[in-house]
């Protein structure tokens, strides 16, 4: 919780060094309404992220959580509204900077387990679950009548590349057939 009572705001420097922070978001409706609006939404019907920010070794914290939402977006193909349930676990590791290493340019670098992200001096939790949702959304959502459509479309013959499109010098065959007649011709 930040200075200003905000549940939302963890400031890492009030937060307790031997035990997890609980916490528990669920963005009201105008809140809801803004972040569908961020996110392409026709509306956001639910959202909460609970879980617990946990201490661990160097000054680092694990953030743990679920998050739920109730998601209604637009098909792709015909534009009906489409809801979408989201149940995802998130897990972040959140370090001191000096403790990721910045890698050599052109280096291979080995990509950890855990996303970590450096440790601020405020964890936003709105802000991660706007990450996690946008992440987390179906990238192309289809209602039943897009479904439908496709089982019903009939299946479109595979076509052999060599017959779409037509040889490039087959037109000059004929150019130089046309040619060679159109000079017997003259004498």
């Amino acid at each position: 919780m930040d200075r200003g009572g905000n549940p939302a705001r963890l400031r890492v420097s009030t937060l307790r060094r031997d035990v997890a922070t609980d916490f528990d978001i669920r963005p009201e409706a105008e809140e809801r309404s803004a972040l569908a609006k961020d996110l392409g939404l026709l509306s956001l019907r639910k959202a909460r992220l609970m879980g617990k920010l946990t201490p661990e070794a160097g000054g680092a914290y694990r953030l743990t959580a679920d998050l739920g939402a109730t998601v209604v977006q637009p098909c792709v193909v015909t534009l009906d509204p489409v809801t979408t349930r989201i149940d995802e676990e998130i897990s972040l590791l959140f370090r001191p900077a000096q403790q990721i290493a910045d890698p050599d340019p052109g280096s291979e670098v080995e990509v950890p387990e855990d996303e970590e992200e450096p440790l601020p001096d405020v964890i936003d939790l709105r802000r991660i679950l706007s990450e996690a949702l946008s992440l987390a959304l179906p990238p192309y959502p289809r209602s039943q009548a897009a479904l439908e459509m496709a089982e019903a479309a009939p299946d479109a013959p595979e076509e052999d590349p060599s017959e779409s499109r037509p040889n490039p010098f087959a037109g000059l065959a004929g150019l130089r057939d046309q040619l060679s007649k159109d000079e017997k011709d003259e004498d």
